[in-house]
């Protein structure tokens, strides 16, 4: 199998592997900070930042990392730029800092974070590695932004709190409580099965030369394939996304 490049990594964390709308990954933020596309641009570039340096980090310590301490490790890494992403939002961002509260430090065990430093920052080189922590943090960016956009924009009749509904509109108020956060969710990662599960029956593929059903190192049928494995095994082993 032919090695990433930076290009291939930032295209498969946006859009093929997307850590919301692909992975079920990083569900609690998704949902509760996507309120208003205020607080997903601040959510999603805060992940961002320490998903990218997280990654660079580790990447660069993965030869050195006992095996036995690598979770403790990841940890502390994690931790670490998670509290100075806590204190500079603090100093220059405070209005934010206190929209987000207490998800801003719960970022340290946000699995989106974890999975990628065990997935692939700790088998793979810094720069690759930076790759996937910037489009793993992009496309997660771009799920919390179009799904509060939705849920801002029905519930509130405002973008970015600005009015942009007509004044005789009349909010839908389900949607800026939890059920309206499902509602609005479950209807993106529908759009996102379909054009996944719609390629596959075109036979398309991604630019990585894989199949649209994601990176073959996190399938669990590898090594039992010819690396183009028929529609539905694709479409079972990867639990119905395509």
């Amino acid at each position: 199998m032919k090695k990433d490049t930076p290009p291939e990594r930032i295209v498969n964390g946006i859009y093929f592997e997307n850590p919301v709308f692909m992975l079920a990954l990083g569900m609690c933020p998704t949902l509760a900070t996507t309120t208003s596309v205020t607080n997903a641009v601040g959510m999603g570039l805060s992940t961002t930042a320490i998903l990218m340096m997280s990654n660079l980090f580790i990447s660069f310590l993965r030869k050195i990392i006992p095996e036995r301490m690598r979770m403790p490790s990841y940890i502390v890494v994690i931790a670490s730029f998670v509290t100075i992403v806590d204190f500079l939002m603090q100093g220059f961002t405070p209005e934010m800092y206190e929209s987000l509260g207490v998800y801003i430090p719960l970022i340290v065990v946000n699995c989106i974070i974890m999975g990628r430093a065990e997935a692939y920052a700790g088998k793979h080189g810094p720069l690759v590695s930076l790759a996937d922590g910037f489009g793993m943090g992009i496309g997660f960016t771009a799920a919390l932004i179009v799904v509060a956009a939705v849920r801002e924009l029905l519930g509130n009749g405002t973008l970015a709190g600005v009015r942009v509904m007509p004044a005789a509109y009349e909010p839908i108020n389900i949607f800026v409580l939890a059920p309206g956060a499902f509602l609005v969710l479950a209807m993106f990662v529908a759009i996102m099965n379909r054009l996944h599960i719609g390629a596959a029956r075109r036979k398309d593929w991604d630019p990585t030369g894989r199949f649209v059903c994601g990176d073959c190192r996190s399938c669990p049928r590898v090594g039992g394939c010819s690396g183009k494995p028929d529609l539905d095994a694709a479409v079972n082993s990867n639990g119905g996304r395509g």
